[in-house]
């Protein structure tokens, strides 16, 4: 198939697209590069500058290439910012995917795959999260990712398109033959903020909020490496059928907190990585983890890499080699 990879040349959006390529699959990725990077698309594939919101490069884009299937990651993710930028993240999440989707009804694609978030579930009143719970995001980056969801579900009804939405928990790590990792400016993710202490850019790390209701008082989540997400994302393109919207859970099912986090980087680095206490950030659920036993039964999908401190190594080792990230 020739898969139109948006957001292709991000985190999360270059792993998939290494493993379509592996895969043999045509990759077309379009990307902005605001927050993606050209060397970490696929050499093998077509890359397209050019922005959700601009409809005449998108459609230009579709007319040029026979789309097959679509892996939508190109969407804004600081939980903080949306929070300072409300309409900023609404018209990229949401209306740049709504641009994405008309295009795709146009052209008869029918087949995509969301990136969504458990952000949706806002903060739940027990854990692990199942699909059927409460959607009831705390934060503009969440409560986007759930009004695509349901639009999604609108045009599996009137246009017949086919589309999985993958929830996932905390993405991170990096390819496990070193190519590809996770770079960003400025860095917001906890693995890759707490992996600068020992590469010397930066003193020491914050923990923001030590008075959970947790069994060590700091927030706790499903860290799921980026591998086992790429993964899911090509069972779940292989799996869609015209006219069904599904969502499925994307996680470990287990949890570790921030200071489990820091500890491992500790052991994995070799560094001591100073921590300072800090205030609750606003929109941080205080616990959130996965129960992923529908897409295990649905997709036959299974996590491979689990233990924080394998998944910390994988990051550590992309980290040492490109302290400043990607040469682009």
């Amino acid at each position: 198939m020739r898969i139109l990879v948006t957001g292709g040349a991000g985190y999360v959006g270059s792993h998939c697209a290494k493993l379509l390529v592996e895969r043999g699959h045509e990759v077309v990725v379009y990307d902005n590069l605001q927050q993606g990077h050209r060397d970490a698309a696929p050499p093998d594939a077509t890359l397209i500058r050019g922005d959700l919101l601009d409809r005449d490069r998108l459609r230009q884009t579709f007319e040029d290439h026979a789309i097959d299937g679509v892996m939508h990651f190109a969407a804004l993710l600081n939980v903080n910012e949306s929070i300072s930028q409300p309409q900023r993240y609404y018209e990229n999440n949401v209306l740049g995917s709504l641009n994405l989707i008309g295009e795709m009804i146009r052209k008869k694609v029918h087949r995509l795959v969301w990136s969504s978030s458990c952000a949706v579930y806002g903060s739940p009143s027990s854990v692990p999260i199942t699909e059927d719970m409460p959607k009831q995001p705390i934060s503009p980056y969440g409560r986007t990712k759930w009004t695509v969801e349901m639009a999604l579900r609108d045009f599996s009804q009137n246009g017949g398109l086919g589309s999985i939405s993958l929830r996932y928990f905390n993405a991170c790590g990096a390819a496990s033959d070193g190519t590809l990792g996770e770079d960003r400016d400025p860095e917001y993710h906890l693995i890759p903020v707490v992996l600068q202490v020992p590469l010397g850019q930066r003193e020491k790390v914050f923990i923001f909020g030590t008075d959970y209701p947790t069994p060590d008082g700091t927030a706790v989540r499903d860290y799921i490496h980026v591998e086992d997400l790429a993964s899911a994302h090509l069972l779940a393109l292989e799996a869609i059928q015209d006219g069904q919207a599904l969502a499925f859970n994307v996680g470990t099912g287990q949890g570790y907190s921030v200071r489990e986090v820091i500890e491992a980087a500790r052991r994995v680095s070799g560094h001591a990585i100073p921590a300072e206490q800090a205030e609750r950030r606003e929109g941080d659920p205080p616990e959130l983890y996965a129960d992923n036993s529908l897409i295990r039964e649905q997709l036959g999908w299974h996590p491979e890499i689990t233990d924080i401190s394998d998944i910390i190594a994988s990051a550590w080792r992309w980290h040492e080699k490109n302290p400043e990230g990607y040469e682009d």
